[in-house]
């Protein structure tokens, strides 16, 4: 998937293409659906399927009060997009300059002139330009005059609720994992880079990796999970050499010792003593809870219930073994 940070980026005559254009947090089933409908409208229209969307959350530079923290980071996101089956991605920078831009022209200066957009999917929420004064009717209104088509996807409903980056997250601030990859039709992962801890993992007898708090993905509620740790070494995004790990996860603050000062994610990777994954990036992908987050009165308590942990983790991941 070839990936532009500025529409000067573009090649001349880089079109036609289909947008698809949005925030794409998280990518879930109802980003999906708009972009599965412009694959199919692309294969007809002899056409490149075209992502667009931003560096940032636009509340952040709009209404930096009402701004959610992301789902995934801008680098997660154009990898999701590229497994979603997109030609390209236009990363554009949030900034004031471009939330001055009327609509139509954001839609010359990107859709038409960088894009040769000849069909703009858009969710039924969209709003672009200035002091979003662009709905999907204006983007029609424009589309007619300028020569594209425009295609409103509807949301994509369950349990009798819109599918949106707004309910993941709060399904996963409340830990319920599961019920965020049916959502996102993935694992939910976080992504960083293993740093040295405590080892008081060591010390217990259960050897942690232990991420840097300078990681990508919003961080589910604290507890105990079970997932996959995947390893894509020292060169970050080889995911062709990756290697992907059964794993007992650990989201919080470590109650029990009192000393750690911000909510960690640690990982302890089943049946393997040996790994040394130091300044490895890693992705974290958290598949199911297996408890919430609890102080123990001692250190045998506390082992007793981790020996539990790794074997409710072994069901989840390996049933039978």
């Amino acid at each position: 998937m070839k990936v532009f940070f500025d529409p000067t980026e573009i090649p001349a005559g880089f079109g036609p293409s289909v947008v698809a254009i949005g925030k794409f947090d998280g990518v879930h089933s109802g980003h999906r659906a708009v972009i599965d409908r412009a694959r199919v409208t692309a294969t007809d229209a002899a056409a490149r399927v075209v992502a667009v969307t931003f560096d940032r959350n636009p509340l952040s530079i709009l209404r930096p009060d009402r701004c959610p923290e992301a789902l995934v980071s801008v680098d997660q996101k154009i990898a999701l997009l590229a497994d979603a089956g997109v030609d390209a991605t236009l990363v554009l920078r949030f900034d004031e300059a471009l939330a001055a831009l009327s609509p139509r022209e954001f839609v010359e200066h990107v859709l038409v002139d960088a894009l040769g957009a000849v069909c703009v999917m858009v969710g039924d929420d969209f709003r672009f330009g200035r002091g979003g004064a662009g709905t999907p009717a204006v983007l029609g209104e424009l589309g007619a005059d300028l020569g594209f088509t425009v295609d409103v996807v509807s949301d994509v409903q369950g349990g009798g609720r819109r599918v949106s980056s707004t309910w993941v997250r709060e399904l996963l601030a409340a830990g319920q994992v599961e019920d965020a990859a049916r959502l996102l039709g993935r694992p939910h992962a976080v992504r960083g880079e293993i740093v040295h801890g405590l080892k008081r993992g060591h010390e217990l007898g259960y050897p942690t990796a232990n991420l840097s708090s300078d990681l990508e993905g919003f961080v589910p509620a604290d507890g105990v999970y079970a997932g996959w740790l995947i390893d894509e070494g020292k060169d970050a995004g080889a995911l062709s050499a990756a290697t992907r790990y059964p794993a007992a996860i650990s989201i919080g603050t470590n109650p029990t010792f009192d000393d750690v000062p911000e909510r960690q994610i640690e990982a302890y990777v089943l049946d393997e003593t040996g790994l040394d994954l130091y300044d490895h990036t890693v992705q974290v992908q958290i598949t199911h809870r297996i408890r919430g987050m609890v102080k123990f009165e001692g250190i045998d308590a506390l082992i007793e219930t981790m020996r539990g942990d790794v074997a409710a983790v072994r069901a989840a991941l390996l049933p039978g073994r």
